[in-house]
């Protein structure tokens, strides 16, 4: 029913409570004060504007019964009854009703005099202090004035000064007690976003009940998390420290051996080797501790002066200066595995590194059989090898390489993306990172 209103609503959790705090008081301002504007600049300004009505015929009374004595008690009866009669001339130059447009009470009064039985012709309201009305007697035309206070009450504004000042400090004060219950749920937020980004800040829960007990889990979270990893990499890190000295026997053995079969075993040896450093970048992917300040264009442009030595890649485009916090050795690794399996499937392959405010982009890109659009994010799940997209022949692995290319994003808070290159027609790899 209210969908359209989503659009305009704010986004942050600060802008809803303070829509929700301001909403009720102003409604209740303006009502208040349209209510008061409505019985005050019409109502009391109606009512007094009658009893000088009263007043107003008395005097004029006088200037209809023609008589010389009455004219001349005229006078006197306009300065007993506060009246000023004004020259007679001032008659011809009011040709109309005149009112300011913001002058509510003014037109109440003008409605209220012209309703009466008096002879007005037209009144004047332009003067901030005197009210001037023109009459059409028995005895010739006549202006007189008075003192716009005898139909204005005194100090009218007192009441909306009240309610805007009693506003802005119940405002503020609330504003105030709101923002301290919100600061803990900011904290919390700050604290996930940052872990998300593979940083660690000092998160205690605090705040109210549920705001603790939400902190409470966060950090029990993150702490099972960590848990996990380390015991993973534990796992990995002594399971390949165990096979390493069986293995190095066996190559040891193998390397003096005269049996013609020793040169195949050999590379069997040799492939194991690889698959066990496999397990462990994997398992140090998202488990290495400081994050550093880091050029990265300087890094990826050594990481791939060392590629060169393997096969033909260039680093074509960089843009952007400045330095980024992040893992180096980690990166260095997701970005020697990407220009590794560019190397392996393809002929030719590009390197791209773009720095800009919010991000950083690692591309690779290569003139290779690619990946299929449906396979794309099976081939970053660990242990998958997507034999009918790339020639099992040009070399071997146990289906790491890109996993832990998206293990590295996950960790800085970014992401690995896959698509096709529009250059070379072979597959994209983009590594982004936020900043």
């Amino acid at each position: 029913m209210f969908e359209f209103l989503k659009r305009y609503m704010p986004r942050s959790l600060y802008g809803r409570a303070a829509l929700i705090l301001l909403l009720p008081i102003l409604t209740l301002q303006v009502t208040i004060s349209l209510v008061f504007i409505q019985r005050h600049f019409e109502q009391v300004t109606t009512q007094m504007t009658e009893f000088l009505i009263v007043d107003l015929a008395h005097l004029v009374s006088y200037y209809d019964d023609g008589d010389p004595l009455a004219l001349a008690q005229a006078a006197n009866v306009a300065r007993a009854l506060r009246f000023e009669i004004e020259d007679p001339a001032l008659a011809q130059q009011m040709q109309e009703d005149r009112v300011a447009f913001e002058d509510l009470s003014g037109r109440a009064l003008i409605r209220t005099l012209h309703d009466s039985p008096l002879p007005i012709t037209h009144i004047d309201l332009t003067h901030p202090r005197r009210v001037f009305v023109a009459l059409d007697t028995n005895s010739g035309p006549y202006v007189v004035s008075f003192e716009r206070r005898r139909i204005a009450a005194s100090n009218p504004h007192q009441l909306l000064v009240l309610i805007i000042v009693l506003s802005v400090l119940l405002t503020f004060i609330s504003y105030v007690f709101l923002r301290n219950q919100l600061r803990p749920i900011k904290r919390l937020s700050e604290a996930s976003l940052e872990y998300g980004k593979g940083r660690v800040i000092p998160y205690r829960p605090s705040g109210s009940t549920e705001v603790r007990a939400a902190g409470a889990a966060f950090v029990e979270m993150r702490n099972r998390i960590e848990r996990q990893v380390q015991q993973r990499t534990q796992m990995l890190s002594g399971v390949s420290h165990d096979l390493r000295t069986p293995l190095t026997r066996l190559k040891l053995g193998l390397s003096i051996s005269d049996d013609p079969e020793a040169v195949e075993m050999l590379k069997d040896v040799e492939e194991m080797e690889h698959m066990l450093d496999a397990f462990l970048d994997f398992s140090r992917s998202d488990a290495e501790a400081a994050l550093e300040y880091a050029d990265p264009v300087a890094l990826v442009r050594d990481t791939v002066a060392k590629a060169q030595k393997l096969g033909h890649v260039v680093l074509t485009q960089t843009a952007g200066i400045g330095m980024v916090q992040l893992r180096p050795d980690s990166i260095r690794r997701a970005l020697e595995n990407l220009i590794g399996n560019a190397q392996r499937y393809a002929d030719q392959v590009q390197v791209s590194v773009l720095l800009n405010e919010r991000n950083l982009r690692i591309i690779v890109e290569d003139n290779g059989p690619g990946i299929p659009a449906s396979l794309r994010e099976d081939a970053m799940r660990p242990f998958v090898r997507l034999d009918p997209a790339r020639n099992q022949d040009q070399g071997s692995g146990v289906g790491l390489g890109l996993a832990i290319v998206a293990d590295v994003a996950r960790s800085h808070g970014g992401q690995l993306r896959l698509s096709q290159s529009e250059t070379l027609g072979g597959l994209r790899a983009e590594l982004v990172l936020a900043r």
